[in-house]
């Protein structure tokens, strides 16, 4: 297994629990959009920790960007994280498979469970490939999403917000369930992808294919 030592350059809270970092890019070192890493910290006793996260930054940018949800309750790497800050250091190990992208289909993700999304979102609307993808994207409340403004322009009315604990004027107060699929997906036979906490995805798969989705047209993390 490789290890790749970067330094922090950017380091800052998005949402109340969401951690954003900027870190060196290393020489060769590539990724498609969707994929994720296995990330520890370079801190006596933290080396060894990994954890994987998502990449949310395009291959051609010259560093690497990830977007971190961070358990304060939970004495664990993230928690580890919210205490590091620009100079510190990670350690990146090798580039997995994730979440690939197939072809146009709806999107749906959970709190956190958009940054694999957002690498591919970013990769379509660089190269004008967005038009006949669609987001349905599930948050406690609008202070939780994230980076809703760059979403909503690459997405436009394709973007489909829904808060469960918050209601918000122009917004969708609910959770999925059937009825909202059918209220707003018009085609089953197409591409689904799903990203959550693992509760959400079981969900929405059992759903799913309740509803005549194929197993191959279902894309969920491994």
């Amino acid at each position: 297994m490789s290890e790749h030592i970067v330094k922090v350059l950017e380091a800052q809270f998005i949402t109340r629990d969401v951690k954003r970092f900027v870190v060196e890019k290393p020489d060769e070192y590539y990724f498609i959009p969707g994929q994720a890493t296995d990330v520890s910290i370079n801190l006596p006793g933290w080396e060894k920790q990994l954890h994987p996260f998502t990449f949310t930054s395009l291959n051609q940018w010259p560093y690497l960007e990830f977007m971190i949800k961070i358990y304060m309750e939970h004495p664990g790497i993230t928690h580890m994280l919210s205490r590091v800050n620009i100079g510190g250091e990670l350690i990146l190990h090798d580039v997995f498979g994730a979440i690939e992208y197939k072809g146009p289909g709806v999107f749906i993700a959970a709190g956190s469970g958009i940054t694999p999304f957002l690498s591919i979102f970013r990769a379509l609307h660089i190269s004008k490939q967005i038009e006949g993808n669609k987001l349905i994207y599930s948050n406690k409340t609008a202070s939780d999403v994230i980076v809703h403004d760059e979403l909503k322009e690459m997405l436009k009315d394709n973007l489909v917000n829904i808060f469960t604990r918050e209601h918000n004027m122009g917004f969708l107060s609910r959770r999925i369930d059937r009825d909202f699929l059918l209220a707003h997906v018009s085609d089953f036979s197409q591409y689904f992808y799903v990203c959550g906490p693992d509760s959400f995805v079981a969900d929405i798969q059992n759903l799913l294919f309740d509803l005549g989705v194929s197993p191959q047209s279902l894309i969920i993390e491994k």
